[in-house]
C-alpha cells in the first residue's frame, strides 16, 4: 500500500493560503518570506523529502499554479520526471502541460483510494488545501510533513476542516524548532 503524505507550509493557526506571494490571492501573501529571517536549515525538510517522493499529487488549483512554473524551475528539477496525479472532476487531458513527465488525472476520492492500494512508494501532496481536507476526511492521508510558521493569518484556506469530523490521532515522528521561529513537525496518522 502506498503512503500519502501532505507536505506544506502552514501558519500557526492552520492557514496555508498564499505562502509564496500575493499573486496567489491572500492579502498577506508571501508570509513564508515576509518578516521572517531566512534560515536555510528551516527548509531542509524539502530536500529530505526528495528521497521518499516517488510521485506528486495536486488538486486542480495547485496544479494550475505550479504547472507553468515548476517544469522549468531549477529548485524543482528533481520533480520533473516523477509521476504526477491531479485530482479533478473537470480538468481535461488537453489542459495538461507536456514537459513535466507522466501526468494522470484522478476524478474522485475513490480513485485516490485505489491508487493507494497499488505498489510503489510515497505520494506527496503539495499545496492543494481543498484536496488535503477531502482526503483527510476520507482517512486517506498517512503523514503530515509541516513547516509551521510563527504567524497568525486568521482567514484563508485552512489545511484542516472545521467540520465536526471523527477524531484522528496523530503520532509525532519528529519536531525541530529553528532560530527564526519556524518549527518542523512530522506526524503519522495512527487512527
Amino acid at each position: 500500500m502506498r503512503e500519502l503524505v501532505y507536505t506544506g507550509f502552514v501558519s500557526l493557526d492552520g492557514v496555508l493560503d498564499s505562502p509564496g506571494g500575493p499573486a496567489e490571492g491572500h492579502r498577506n501573501g508571501g508570509w513564508v518570506v515576509k518578516d521572517i529571517e531566512f534560515v536555510p536549515e528551516a527548509f531542509s525538510l524539502k530536500g529530505e523529502e526528495l528521497a521518499d517522493t516517488t510521485a506528486l499529487m495536486f488538486g486542480r488549483n495547485s496544479y494550475e499554479a505550479f504547472a507553468p512554473v515548476w517544469p522549468g524551475s531549477d529548485d524543482h528539477a528533481s520533480y520533473k520526471e516523477l509521476p504526477k496525479y491531479v485530482v479533478s472532476s473537470t480538468l481535461s487531458d488537453d489542459a495538461l502541460v507536456g514537459d513535466w513527465g507522466q501526468i494522470t488525472i484522478l476524478r474522485s476520492t475513490e480513485d485516490v483510494a485505489e491508487l493507494k492500494k497499488g505498489e510503489g512508494g510515497a505520494i506527496f501532496i503539495h499545496g492543494s488545501a481543498e484536496l488535503a481536507r477531502r482526503l483527510s476526511e476520507a482517512g486517506l492521508i498517512d503523514r503530515y510533513n509541516l513547516l509551521v510558521f510563527p504567524v497568525l493569518l486568521g482567514a484563508g484556506k485552512s489545511l484542516f476542516s472545521r467540520a465536526d469530523n471523527d477524531k484522528r490521532t496523530l503520532k509525532l515522528r519528529t519536531a525541530e524548532p529553528y532560530s527564526n521561529g519556524v518549527v518542523k513537525m512530522i506526524y503519522d496518522v495512527v487512527g
